[in-house]
């Protein structure tokens, strides 16, 4: 008998869905390529905002939110290692004591993964048919390297888009001062790291930044957009899946 293909709920994310739709056309595409059916359930904050903000009450009611939503699917994939961390490793302690949605958020952070991870790590995607002619550097955004190991994995699939050139920028594993909630409450700490992480890209002399969390990208847009630079900013699934006809992160449609 035939294997059904694996069904994909994509958790979308609140950025994406408010500033960046491209990348979860990109994130389907990438996923429908490889094989799987996708769907969107209906779908609000995964609560991270709230839970980092130490409202956990907030926290959990969004949690269950998207426990039920997702639970009858085979996967849940996020192009976001924020999101994607917040699923797998926070929302199971958000239920210590509640035995039984503390089952179900267990179950949901099993089957949870970042793109690049769940493309590579589980349906062993090898390469991507894509070409983006011109040089690359990468940012490693904070949760989906601490906490899910994210790092090989996008650039392996970078290695596979014809015309691609890495460059490795100095200290791509730091903080680029987003942080969600931090660079709210310490701006002008937020203000120097992302000042930093301008110059290390800049040194590289690529063409492009890319990296795989909207929060970090329009961060780090928003600075070399202030100081005059050219490096285009875009999410790596945007690359991967060739949707790289629409303007980069902090373009309008005449820049560029």
């Amino acid at each position: 008998m035939p294997i059904s293909p694996p069904r994909i709920g994509l958790f979308v994310t609140c950025l994406v869905d408010l500033f960046r739709p491209t990348v979860g056309f990109a994130a389907i595409k990438l996923l429908e390529e490889a094989g799987c059916v996708v769907e969107v359930p209906t779908q609000t904050c995964c609560g991270q905002p709230a839970y980092n903000s130490g409202d956990r009450a907030t926290a959990r009611s969004l949690a269950q939110q998207v426990i039920a939503a997702f639970e009858p699917l085979d996967y849940v994939v996020a192009p976001s290692g924020s999101c994607a961390g917040m699923i797998k490793q926070h929302y199971p302690p958000l239920f210590s004591n509640d035995p039984g949605w503390r089952a179900r958020a267990e179950r949901l952070s099993a089957k949870t993964f970042e793109l690049t991870s769940f493309l590579t790590d589980v349906l062993g995607v090898e390469q991507v048919n894509a070409s983006h002619p011109g040089t690359v550097t990468y940012h490693d955004s904070c949760s989906g390297l601490r906490e899910l190991g994210i790092k090989t994995q996008p650039r392996r699939l970078l290695g596979t888009v014809e015309g691609v050139e890495l460059r490795e920028m100095e200290e791509s594993e730091v903080c680029c001062g987003f942080g969600g909630t931090f660079c709210i409450k310490y701006p002008e700490l937020s203000n120097r790291m992302v000042s930093d992480k301008a110059g290390h890209i800049l040194a590289t002399g690529a063409d492009t930044v890319l990296a795989g969390d909207l929060g970090c990208l329009l961060n780090m847009a928003g600075k070399l957009q202030r100081d005059g630079a050219t490096v285009q900013v875009r999410h790596v699934a945007e690359v991967l899946a060739g949707l790289t006809e629409v303007p980069a992160i902090g373009e309008s449609e005449g820049d560029g």
